[in-house]
């Protein structure tokens, strides 16, 4: 059982940084339709702003809450995101509210007394409110996916892909219940590795994907830790659990900096890909998120 002080802080901390990633599978899938599928275009959207206006009342009252090691790990935001919204706001066309990154970014941890009672009752309603909206999401990327494999519409998102954001989202699904209960999902530490080690393969697998052929170099490297990733998932069981959090530790470094560096080339228009610049920075964030569970591991 959590205590109070736990429940609100682990709920900020959480709520930020997946509230910012499903308004970014939003976008992305926003930005990824085509034209014809005006309906569908203009669902996503609603959804993404309004997880926007939850990150925004989140990001509002994060400053009491949050921990000096969780705004450090740059899991919420980096020093690129808010160049890579730009850029990707202008090529798409679609918008992104930005005032929240700039908020993010200037976030700090400020301890202070504040009434736990008064604060979990709006903790209560933020992770009620996102709970209810991530279902929303779940069904509607579960019906875009259905139409998708039925190739009654056409998207510039693998079906992989598209099944990959949905994961996601049902993580922070029953991440919202479990706190909802005053506890965290229990889970054997093998199912909570491969999930993530998982998630960081089909990363590697995706910016494999979206490279243009001539990077031979860089999808070298993606597909080398694509398969680093895989042998960690089907090695996990048999593997004693000190020795698989600091092989998944390390890779997940590697991906991190992989990821970071690219995230900074196509800022800066040197590789050649049909990555957006806040994908690049989105799939760095949840390197970042990664790497800091895995340190809690440890």
């Amino acid at each position: 059982m959590l205590s109070k002080q736990e429940y609100i802080r682990l709920s900020i901390e959480n709520n930020l940084f997946f509230q910012r990633i499903m308004k970014e599978h939003l976008f992305f899938i926003e930005t990824n339709l085509q034209a014809v599928e005006t309906p569908y275009i203009s669902e996503a959207s609603m959804l993404k702003r309004n997880f926007e206006q939850l990150l925004a009342e989140t990001v509002f009252y994060a400053k009491w809450l949050v921990s000096e090691n969780a705004i450090k790990s740059n899991e919420f935001v980096t020093p690129y995101t808010l160049r890579a919204e730009e850029i990707s706001s202008k090529l798409t066309g679609a918008s992104i509210n930005m005032e929240i990154t700039k908020a993010e970014l200037t976030l700090v941890n400020v301890p202070t007394r504040y009434s736990q009672a008064w604060f979990e009752q709006i903790v209560d309603d933020l992770n009620k409110r996102s709970n209810t909206l991530v279902k929303h999401v779940i069904d509607f990327q579960n019906k875009l996916l259905d139409l998708l494999s039925k190739c009654k519409i056409f998207m510039t998102i693998y079906n992989e892909m598209l099944e990959h954001l949905t994961h996601e989202a049902q993580y922070y699904q029953n991440l919202l219940e479990t706190l909802q209960n005053r506890s965290l999902p229990k889970k054997q530490l093998c199912k909570e590795l491969n999930f993530w080690n998982h998630t960081m393969e089909e990363h590697a697998q995706f910016i494999d994907g979206m490279l243009d052929p001539t990077e031979k170099s860089l999808k070298e490297t993606a597909e080398i830790t694509a398969k680093e990733f895989e042998k960690l998932v089907k090695m996990c069981i048999n593997t004693a659990e000190k020795e698989i959090v600091d092989m998944s530790f390390k890779a997940a470094t590697q991906i991190r900096d992989f990821k970071r560096a690219a995230t900074e080339e196509l800022l800066s228009c040197k590789i050649k890909s049909i990555i957006p610049p806040l994908l690049a920075d989105h799939v760095l964030r949840e390197a970042n998120h990664y790497i800091r569970l895995l340190n809690m591991m440890k």
